[in-house]
C-alpha cells in the first residue's frame, strides 16, 4: 500500500510503499521533483523524470522516499539535476561509499525507516545553503500558468540564464518544467472529477486534444486509460 505525508523538510513529502504494492501502485509520473529513496540495504536518488517511470518496487520489499520540492534536491545532494534526469542512481555512486554504508545501516536498523530517512534529509537540509528563492519564484510562476518569457522577466533573468539555472536545479529547461507542472495541474483536476474538456481549459491547454497528446507523451498512456488505472 502506498501512503504519503507532509515532511518536516520544507516543501517535501515522505512516502512509503509496502511490499504488497504491485507494479501499478508505484508508477511515477513526471512532477519536477527528485527523491531520496531507501529499501533495505540500499539508498538511491531518483532524478527528475521526463516520462513515466514504472518499476515493480512493491515486489522487492518495502520502500521509503523523501520527495523534495522542485529545485531543492541538487543543493542537498551536491549533484546537478540534469545529470540524474530519468535515472535512479545508487547514493554510493555520488558520495563516499563508506559514508553511504553507515547511513544505510542507520536507516536499516531504525524502528521506523521513514522517520530515519526523513531525519537524514533534515540533516542534509541543515547543512546546505538555504533554498534559492529565485527557483521557488520560477516554480510559482510556471505553476500559475505564466509563460517562460514572462517568468524569466519576473525573476530578472534572460532566457539563456534561466535555461542554465533550470537545467542545474530542475534537470531540464523551463519549457519542459512548465509542461510537467501543467500536466500535474491537469491530473489533479481530473482526479477531482473535472471533465476532460474543462480540465484542459483550466490547466492551460489549447483544447482536450492538446491535453491528450501531452498525457500520451509524458505517461505513454491515453488520458482515459491513465484515469481508469
Amino acid at each position: 500500500m502506498y501512503a504519503e505525508r507532509v515532511s518536516r523538510v520544507p516543501g517535501a513529502v515522505v512516502w512509503t510503499q509496502g511490499a504488497e504494492g504491485g507494479d501499478d501502485a508505484v508508477t511515477v509520473l513526471p512532477d519536477g521533483c527528485m527523491d531520496l529513496l531507501w529499501t533495505e540495504g540500499r539508498l538511491l536518488v531518483a532524478g527528475p523524470d521526463t516520462r513515466a517511470y514504472r518499476h515493480g518496487l512493491g515486489a522487492q520489499g518495502p520502500w521509503v522516499g523523501v520527495r523534495f520540492f522542485p529545485g531543492t534536491a541538487p543543493g542537498l545532494l551536491g549533484v546537478p539535476a540534469h545529470e540524474l534526469r530519468d535515472r535512479r542512481v545508487e547514493l554510493a555512486d555520488l558520495w563516499s561509499g563508506a559514508e553511504v554504508r553507515r547511513l544505510i545501516e542507520r536507516v536499516d536498523s531504525a524502528g521506523d525507516p521513514a522517520v530515519a530517512l526523513e531525519e537524514l534529509a533534515l540533516r542534509l537540509a541543515a547543512g546546505a545553503p538555504p533554498p534559492d528563492p529565485l527557483l521557488r519564484a520560477v516554480v510559482a510562476s510556471l505553476v500559475a500558468g505564466r509563460s517562460v518569457a514572462a517568468t524569466a522577466e519576473s525573476v530578472g533573468l534572460g532566457a539563456r540564464q534561466l535555461h542554465r539555472r533550470a537545467l542545474t536545479a530542475f534537470g531540464y529547461g523551463p519549457k519542459t518544467l512548465a509542461r510537467v507542472l501543467r500536466l500535474q495541474r491537469a491530473l489533479a483536476l481530473v482526479r477531482a472529477g473535472v471533465p476532460f474538456a474543462e480540465t484542459a481549459a483550466l490547466a492551460g491547454f489549447a483544447d482536450q486534444a492538446h491535453l491528450a497528446r501531452d498525457v500520451r507523451e509524458f505517461t505513454g498512456e491515453s488520458l482515459s486509460g491513465l484515469v481508469r488505472r
